[in-house]
């Protein structure tokens, strides 16, 4: 296939950026996105210019690292599929293809489609870590866990963290990731210790960081590539309400119980 890339090129933080053309030929249906790219990369550096700065590690769905908007959608807009699994049977013979980096506040570009998502490192960081002691690695059926709690959890240990909900997100929302992030140890016993007072810590963490409020246009849900719920929302904020409270000055007897 020959394609036509339309690519936002940006050098630095501080540079305006801007669309640059690049005609990709011969590209294998076979071929994934990034793979694609590869090649468009190898011949700018065959020709001595720049190559397309873009994130990318383990490229088997699993690390959360790589992540453009691909004409106008997250990912590329296919259900539970990451750029790095997206393939280039997806498209036809003479398309042209506009490939830009996750717009958000909170993710700014630090070179082509490379953005900074530091943010989810502090908001997972302002999370705290679980205090129970366990003394030596215990016995994984020692704490008896209902499945349906051991089933949601492990649904919202799926997020990978890639920014998809937050580029797709019109008002460019982490709720979907925060409250993954959060669920994930609040509905296992060894996380109740802690599960008002991080919740708390996570969503001001959150909102320290620039991100908009969630508002419910669901765009998040449909752009993750993992189909996080956003029902995991709907509990971080029942949570986030009950630890607000718990926290108030003039509540006696104030706690994360």
């Amino acid at each position: 296939m020959n394609l036509v890339l339309h690519v936002w090129r940006q050098k630095n933080a501080q540079d305006k950026g801007k669309m640059v053309r690049y005609d990709a030929k011969g590209v294998s249906p076979d071929m994934s996105f990034l793979e694609m790219l590869d090649v468009v990369n190898e011949e700018l550096i065959a020709k001595g210019e720049d190559p397309i700065a873009f994130d990318h590690d383990c490229r088997e769905g699993i690390c959360g690292m790589c992540g453009v908007v691909i004409n106008g959608l997250a990912h590329g807009g296919h259900v539970g599929t990451t750029t790095c699994q997206l393939h280039m049977r997806h498209f036809s013979d003479g398309d042209e293809i506009y490939i830009e980096p996750w717009r958000a506040k909170a993710f700014p570009v630090i070179k082509d489609l490379v953005v900074d998502r530091g943010a989810f490192d502090r908001i997972i960081q302002a999370g705290g870590y679980i205090s129970v002691a366990t003394g030596n690695a215990p016995d994984g059926n020692a704490i008896p866990v209902p499945k349906p709690s051991s089933d949601l959890a492990m649904d919202a240990a799926a997020c990978i963290g890639c920014g998809a909900c937050v580029a797709a997100c019109p008002n460019g929302a982490a709720a979907l990731f925060t409250s993954a992030k959060i669920s994930h140890l609040g509905l296992l016993p060894q996380g109740q210790a802690e599960r008002f007072r991080r919740v708390v810590d996570m969503v001001q963490q959150m909102d320290t960081e620039g991100f908009g409020n969630c508002t419910n246009h669901r765009e998040c849900e449909a752009a993750c590539p993992k189909q996080i719920s956003t029902d995991f929302i709907a509990r971080m904020n029942r949570d986030y309400i009950r630890g607000s409270l718990s926290r108030r000055p003039d509540k006696v007897g104030g706690g994360d119980g």
